[in-house]
């Protein structure tokens, strides 16, 4: 090795064997190799952090305080305050990773993101409008759909990437691990975060339309009466019977009976996250309504999505308040 460095602790100099240098704390790094930086970072690191084993002890505490009382105030939040809750969340999620990406400049991010803003906020503008035009409904459960499906086709090969690493399948086809890792981590975070962005503007858009179709309501009774050939979440004929195959969608009945569009129950219980009948509020039970094998991962997916909107959104803001009780109580 060619490389050393020398650093001093309570007046004495420490030699950490890269060798001798004429000063002190003076290192050229760039004759260093990677593995040498590493080492180099990871003993001034140890020499960084001597002695102060109580203070450790003290910020590990406080964060776990801070961790329960954040959980138990935004869970009686969302208890009592539905709607302010998830509209909070909601902008967290857009702007949070948004601020992070643009100061470690991920421009393919910022791209995708800039893309998926504008047709969302087309989309959203047209579910909030009224009267609502008859294909609205459609446009805004065929897009979230879509997108939902993107998602997680995305974050399945992302997450098969990283184990292909993991088990240096990589090797075969002469790809560095870094790179693999790099590549699939990416995938990973794109699909989890589109897909938990998606689904919560679908809600939001969910609730526009169907209180303007006027078939549902949050409480009480629908303010018109349900045709048999009508669907109650776009308003729309249902022009294929249910025991027919169609060309572009079938047609589903729900155990109380009610029918709807295939695209229009999809999106009304997956992507917008509403297991009741947007009619008369009856449960649904999803495992009974998508009994093929090959479509109940994608229930379990957005299970796993309303999880993942807690790390997304609220835990950097957990994590900075922490870092901000720690910096008050003078604490490194």
């Amino acid at each position: 090795m060619a490389g050393v460095f020398e650093v001093e602790v309570d007046g004495v100099e420490h030699d950490h064997g890269l060798g001798h240098h004429d000063e002190p704390n003076q290192v050229d790094l760039s004759h260093l190799s990677p593995e040498e930086k590493w080492r180099l970072e990871h003993a001034r690191m140890h020499v960084k952090h001597k002695g102060h084993e109580a203070m450790h002890a003290e910020m590990v505490l406080i964060l776990i305080v801070t961790l329960v009382i954040a959980q138990l105030v935004l869970v009686q939040w969302k208890q009592r305050h539905p709607k302010s809750y998830n509209l909070v969340t909601l902008f967290q999620m857009w702007v949070v990773p948004l601020y992070f990406t643009t100061k470690l400049h991920w421009w393919r991010f910022l791209v995708t993101w800039f893309i998926f803003s504008v047709v969302t906020a087309y989309v959203t503008y047209r579910a909030t409008r009224k009267p609502l035009e008859c294909t609205t409904p459609r446009l805004v459960y065929k897009w979230f759909l879509l997108l939902y499906k993107i998602s997680y086709a995305t974050g399945i090969v992302g997450y098969t990437v990283v184990m292909f690493t993991l088990f240096g399948i990589n090797l075969i086809f002469r790809i560095k691990p870094e790179d693999a890792m790099d590549f699939g981590v990416s995938l990973l975070f794109y699909g989890l975060y589109y897909g938990v962005l998606g689904r919560d503007f679908a809600e939001m858009c969910a609730d526009f339309m169907a209180s303007t179709v006027g078939y549902y309501s949050a409480s009480g009774m629908p303010t018109k009466h349900l045709s048999d050939s009508i669907c109650a979440v776009c308003g729309q004929p249902i022009l294929v019977d249910v025991s027919e195959e169609g060309i572009i969608e079938n047609t589903y009945r729900l155990s109380c009976n009610h029918v709807f569009h295939e695209f229009c129950i999809r999106g009304w219980c997956i992507v917008g996250k509403k297991q009741i009948c947007p009619y008369c509020k009856e449960k649904v039970d999803l495992k009974r309504m998508f009994s093929n094998p090959w479509e109940r991962p994608h229930v379990m997916y957005g299970q796993l999505l309303d999880w993942l909107r807690y790390l997304v959104a609220w835990q950097p803001v957990i994590i900075g308040l922490v870092q901000g009780i720690n910096y008050i109580l003078g604490l490194e």
